[in-house]
C-alpha cells in the first residue's frame, strides 16, 4: 500500500509540473511574442528537466560540443532555471564589462551554499550590494592586499620547507609521493595558518587535519548535484541527503572555528597594548568591533567568509599545481628548459624564492600555459539582475550565467594548436591572468574576480620553481600522465593520482630550517 500511495504521488507531482512547464513555455513565448528580440539558440529542451538530460558530470566539456553546434552564445534550461552559456573571449568580455552593471550578481543559489555560507553571509556568493562591496574593498585594502600578503610570508616559506623536506625524505628514502595529496596539504597549510595563526615546527598539526577534512567534505558536497536545486517541485525536500551531511559538516566548522576565535580574543586580551595584527582572523575581529565601519560584522560574518578563502583557496591552488606537474613530467623537453632558467637566475645554493620570480619569465609562462589548458575552476558563474540585450539577444533577469573558461582557452581564434602545451606562446607577449585580457581569464574579471589572486599565483609560482629546482622527477607508469579530468563539481581535478618519485637534483642539499 506505501509503495501504491508513493507511485500516485510520483504520478501527480509529475503531472503537475508538466503542467506547470507546458503553461510556462506558453507565457514565455507570449513575452517573446512583444519583443522583436529572440533568445540565443541551443539544442531541444524536454519538459521539467529541461536540458539536464543532455549534461555529463563533465558540463564544461558538454558546453563546449553545444558550442560548436549552436554558437557562442546559447540558451539553456538547467530544469527550470534558464541559462546562457558563453564560449567565446569576445562574448566574455561583451557580458562581463560591457554588460557588467546586468550581470554582477551570484547565480540562484544552492542548499549546499545556503547552509555552508550561514545564509549568503560570505563574500563569494553574497548578493551584490552594499554588503558585498564593503567586503570587497576590505579584500582588496587589507585581508587579502599586499600588506597582509607581505606580512605573512614567513607563513609561506615555512609550510614552503615543511612540504620540501617531506618530498627531501621521500627522496633519500627512494619512495614514491602522491604529489596532489602532498601540495593540498601545503596549500591547505598556508591557507589556514593566514587565516588563524596556527604555529608552525608541529604544533597545531590536529587542527590542521581537520581543517584538510573539511575543506575535502565540503568541496564534495558543493561538487555533487542536488536535484532540489534544478526542479521546482523538489524544492524543500531533501531525497539525497544532503541537509544531513550539510548540518555535519557545519557543526565540525563551528567547533573548529569557535575554538580558534576563542583563543584569538584571548590573545588580543593579553597583547591588546601591542596593536600587531597576525593574521587575517585578527583583522575580521577587529572590524567587528569597529563601531564607526559602514557594515557591522557578527560571527556569522567572519565564519562565512573563512569558509570562503579555505575552500576556494585550498583546492584551486593544489589542483593547478599538480596539473603543471604532469604536464611538464609529459613534455621533458620544458622541464629542461625551466631548470635552465632556474639555474642561470638562481642558481644552485639556495632555494628559490617569491622575489625571484619576477626573473624567470618562462616558469609564469608555464603556469600561465597551464592555466590556459586545465583552469581549476572551469565555469565562471554569475546571473542577470535585469533584462540585459546582448549581441542582438534578449537575456531575460534572472538567468544564469556560465562563462566557459576551460573552452575559451581551446578557442583556435586565439590559440594556435591549443591542445599543445607550450609556454614559448606566452613569452614576448603581454598576456596575464588578471582579468584585463579576455582570452585568459581563470581567475575571472571585473567586479567579481577571485580576491585572492595574487595568493595563488605567488605560492603556485614558487612552489612550481621549487619544485623544479629541487628534484628530477621519475614516473614508472606514464599512464598516470594522461590529461583526463576529474568529475568533481566546480573544480577539475585531474581523474589519476600523479604518483612519482623525487630524486634530489641539488647537491649538496641547501639546508632546511622549519622555524
Amino acid at each position: 500500500m506505501a509503495d501504491l500511495q508513493a507511485y500516485i504521488q510520483l504520478l501527480l507531482i509529475c503531472l503537475v509540473s508538466t503542467i506547470f512547464v507546458i503553461g510556462s513555455i506558453i507565457i514565455r513565448k507570449r513575452k517573446q511574442n512583444h519583443s522583436s528580440l529572440p533568445l540565443p539558440p541551443g539544442p531541444k529542451a524536454v519538459p521539467i528537466i529541461g536540458h539536464l538530460h543532455l549534461l555529463s558530470s563533465t558540463p564544461h566539456q558538454d558546453f563546449y560540443k553545444f558550442s560548436t553546434q549552436y554558437g557562442p552564445i546559447i540558451h539553456l534550461y538547467l530544469g527550470s532555471s534558464p541559462c546562457v552559456v558563453v564560449s567565446t573571449s569576445e562574448t566574455a568580455k561583451e557580458f562581463l564589462k560591457t554588460h557588467e552593471t546586468s550581470f554582477s550578481d551570484r547565480p540562484a543559489q544552492t542548499v549546499a551554499l545556503e547552509s555552508l555560507t550561514y545564509g549568503f553571509k560570505d563574500f563569494l556568493f553574497a548578493p551584490y550590494g552594499p554588503y558585498w562591496k564593503f567586503m570587497k574593498k576590505l579584500c582588496m585594502s587589507e585581508l587579502l592586499g599586499g600588506k597582509m600578503l607581505h606580512q605573512l610570508l614567513h607563513v609561506r616559506q615555512q609550510e614552503t620547507k615543511r612540504f620540501l623536506s617531506v618530498l627531501v625524505k621521500k627522496g633519500v628514502a627512494g619512495e614514491a609521493v602522491d604529489l596532489g595529496g602532498q601540495l593540498m596539504t601545503l596549500s591547505n597549510n598556508i591557507v589556514s595558518r593566514m587565516i588563524m595563526g596556527q604555529t608552525s615546527c608541529g604544533e597545531g598539526e590536529s587542527d590542521e587535519e581537520e581543517v584538510r577534512k573539511l575543506v575535502a567534505d565540503t568541496a564534495e558536497l558543493t561538487g555533487k548535484f542536488n536535484l532540489s536545486d534544478f526542479l521546482w517541485f523538489l524544492k524543500g525536500l531533501d531525497i539525497q541527503g544532503f541537509k544531513k551531511k550539510l548540518k555535519e559538516i557545519r557543526v565540525r566548522f563551528d567547533a573548529l572555528l569557535n575554538r580558534a576565535i576563542e583563543e584569538h580574543q584571548d590573545e588580543r586580551e593579553k597583547n591588546k597594548d601591542e596593536g600587531d595584527v597576525k593574521d587575517i582572523l585578527d583583522v575580521l575581529l577587529d572590524i567587528s568591533e569597529d563601531e564607526t565601519a559602514d557594515i557591522k560584522l557578527d560571527t556569522e560574518n567572519i565564519k562565512a567568509f573563512i569558509m570562503d578563502i579555505l575552500v576556494a583557496g585550498t583546492d584551486t591552488t593544489a589542483v593547478t599545481m599538480e596539473w603543471a606537474m604532469a604536464e611538464l613530467m609529459k613534455n621533458p623537453g620544458v622541464m629542461e628548459k625551466a631548470r635552465q632558467e632556474l639555474d642561470v637566475v638562481v642558481g644552485k645554493k639556495r632555494i628559490v624564492e617569491e622575489s625571484d620570480i619576477p626573473n624567470l619569465p618562462y616558469i609564469q609562462a608555464i603556469l600561465k600555459e597551464t592555466l590556459r589548458l586545465h583552469p581549476a575552476g572551469p565555469l565562471i558563474f554569475r546571473q542577470s539582475s535585469k533584462t540585459a540585450i546582448v549581441n542582438g539577444y534578449e537575456i531575460p533577469a534572472k538567468t544564469r550565467l556560465f562563462i566557459n573558461v576551460w573552452a575559451i582557452g581551446r578557442d583556435p581564434k586565439h590559440w594556435e594548436n591549443p591542445l599543445e602545451f607550450k609556454p614559448e606562446r606566452f613569452i614576448g607577449k603581454h598576456v596575464d591572468v588578471r582579468g584585463q585580457q579576455y582570452e585568459l581569464i581563470p581567475f575571472g574579471s571585473g567586479r567579481r574576480m577571485c580576491p585572492g589572486t595574487s595568493l595563488a599565483l605567488q605560492v603556485a609560482h614558487v612552489t612550481l620553481a621549487a619544485m623544479l629546482q629541487c628534484f628530477e622527477w621519475k614516473v614508472e607508469d606514464h599512464k598516470i600522465l594522461d590529461m583526463e579530468e576529474k568529475p568533481a563539481g566546480i573544480i577539475t581535478p585531474r581523474a589519476n593520482p600523479l604518483i612519482a618519485f623525487p630524486l634530489l637534483r641539488l647537491n649538496p642539499f641547501p639546508s632546511i630550517s622549519l622555524c
